[in-house]
C-alpha cells in the first residue's frame, strides 16, 4: 500500500477524496489511455513533426507512445503532442525560476480497486488514504495531458519534493466516469460530436438507438466489402473524408421510429440493420458508379448520405412487397435500381445539378422517394 496525505469529502451522497500524490506515486499508479478501435485504430498521439526551426523537444516521444494504451473501452481522446511539448517547457521554467508551481489545479482519477481511509483523530475528514500499489490502477479523468507531460519529464523531477494535488474516486461506475469526462470536455476543450457518439453511445447513456446506429457506422468503416471502408472519420480524427456524427444522428432518428420494422432491440434487429445498411451502400455505389468513385460528387456528403439513410423505409417497404429479404443484396439492388433511371450520376455533380438546385437532406430524400414511387417517370 502507498500512504498518501487526504481529506475525505462528500457531495450528494458520492464519497471521494482530495488527496496528495508525489510524482513517483503519479508514475508507478496512473496508467494512460485512449479511445480507439482495433486494428483501425488511430496512433494514440497526434500532431505533426517538429518544425523546422522549433526548438528540439526534450521529449522521447517512442517512449511515451508505448506507455499509452488504446482500446474501444476508454474514453479519453489522441494526446496532443504539441500540448504535451508545451508543459514540459512550462515544467522546466517553473523549476529554473521557482516562482509559480507547476501543476498546481488539482487532477480528478479514479481508482479500480477499494481504497482504504484511516482518519487521524476526532476529525473524520482528514486522514491517510491507502492505495493498492499496482501499476496503473489509477485513471485519470481529467488531467492526462498534465500527468503524460509530468511522465515524460519524471528525471528532471528527482529529487524535488513535488507534490500532485488529486481527487480521487473509488470504484466510480465505468458510466458515471464517462459522463464525468464529458461533462468536463464537452464545451471548454470543445469535445468534437464524433468522439461523443462513440462514448454516448456505447458507454455514456446505453442508448439502444445511438449504439446501433454507432455499430452501423463501425461496419461501414470498418468491413472490407464496404463502398465507405476507412472513409469516416470515427472519433472525429482520421483520414476520412465522411463525418461520423450527422450519418449516426441520421440513423438514431431512424431507430427511434417504427418506420424501420422489425424486432425492436434485439441481437438480430441489430445486426440485420448492420447488414442491411452495408449491403443497401454497395447497390448505392454501383448505381451511382460514376458519382461514387468521381472527384467532382457530392455523393458522398453528409447532405446525401443522410438522405439515403432517410429514405431506408421506403426501400424496406419495397423489399417487403416483394417478401424479399431485408438485406438480400440483389433484392435491394432491384429495390432502387430506379435511381439509376431517374436520377443519375449528374444529379451529385457538386458545381452542376447539386449546387444549382441548392440540394438539402429534405430536397434529396423527396427526390429519392418520388423515383422508388414512380419507377418510370409516371407523372405525379
Amino acid at each position: 500500500m502507498i500512504n498518501v496525505a487526504a481529506i475525505r469529502m462528500q457531495q450528494f451522497g458520492v464519497q471521494f477524496y482530495q488527496a496528495s500524490l508525489t510524482a513517483s506515486d503519479i508514475d508507478k499508479l496512473v496508467r494512460f489511455e485512449v479511445l480507439s478501435y482495433g486494428d483501425s485504430a488511430q496512433p494514440p498521439m497526434r500532431g505533426g513533426k517538429q518544425r523546422f526551426g522549433a526548438p528540439a523537444s526534450k521529449v522521447n516521444w517512442d517512449l511515451l507512445e508505448r506507455r499509452i494504451a488504446s482500446n474501444d473501452k476508454a474514453y479519453q481522446r489522441q494526446i496532443i503532442r504539441r500540448k504535451i511539448d508545451e508543459l514540459v517547457q512550462y515544467y522546466e521554467q517553473c523549476r529554473q525560476a521557482r516562482d509559480l508551481p507547476s501543476i498546481p489545479g488539482a487532477v480528478i482519477i479514479s481508482c479500480d480497486e477499494e481504497l482504504n481511509f484511516q482518519p487521524a483523530g476526532e476529525d473524520s475528514r482528514l486522514g491517510i488514504l491507502k492505495v493498492p500499489e499496482r501499476e496503473g490502477i489509477l485513471r485519470a479523468i481529467d488531467g492526462q495531458h498534465r500527468l503524460l507531460a509530468l511522465h515524460a519529464d519524471i528525471d528532471r523531477f528527482q529529487g524535488e519534493d513535488f507534490s500532485v494535488p488529486a481527487i480521487i474516486f473509488d470504484r466510480l461506475p465505468e458510466d458515471h466516469v464517462v459522463q464525468m469526462f464529458v461533462t468536463i470536455n464537452a464545451k471548454h476543450t470543445r469535445l468534437n460530436a464524433s468522439h461523443l457518439v462513440s462514448l454516448s453511445g456505447r458507454q455514456l447513456y446505453k442508448d439502444e438507438n445511438l449504439a446501433t446506429a454507432h455499430d452501423v457506422v463501425r461496419a461501414l468503416n470498418d468491413r472490407e466489402d464496404s463502398p465507405l471502408c476507412n472513409e469516416i472519420k470515427l472519433l472525429g480524427v482520421g483520414r476520412g473524408r465522411v463525418a461520423q456524427a450527422p450519418l449516426a444522428q441520421e440513423l438514431k432518428k431512424l431507430f427511434a421510429t417504427d418506420t424501420f420494422g422489425g424486432a425492436r432491440k434485439t441481437t438480430d434487429f441489430h445486426e440485420d440493420a448492420k447488414k442491411f445498411f452495408v449491403n443497401y451502400f454497395k447497390q448505392i455505389a454501383l448505381v451511382f458508379g460514376g458519382a461514387w468513385n468521381g472527384r467532382k460528387y457530392s455523393i458522398k456528403s453528409a447532405s446525401a448520405l443522410r438522405a439515403f439513410v432517410r429514405v431506408a423505409p421506403d426501400v424496406i417497404l419495397r423489399l417487403d412487397q416483394e417478401h424479399a429479404d431485408r438485406s438480400d443484396f440483389r433484392a435491394i439492388g432491384r429495390a432502387i435500381a430506379p435511381w439509376g433511371r431517374r436520377i443519375g450520376d449528374l444529379r451529385f455533380e457538386t458545381e452542376g445539378a447539386w449546387k444549382r438546385t441548392g440540394t438539402t437532406v429534405d430536397s434529396l430524400a423527396k427526390e429519392l422517394r418520388l423515383a422508388l414511387q414512380y419507377p418510370e417517370g409516371a407523372a405525379v
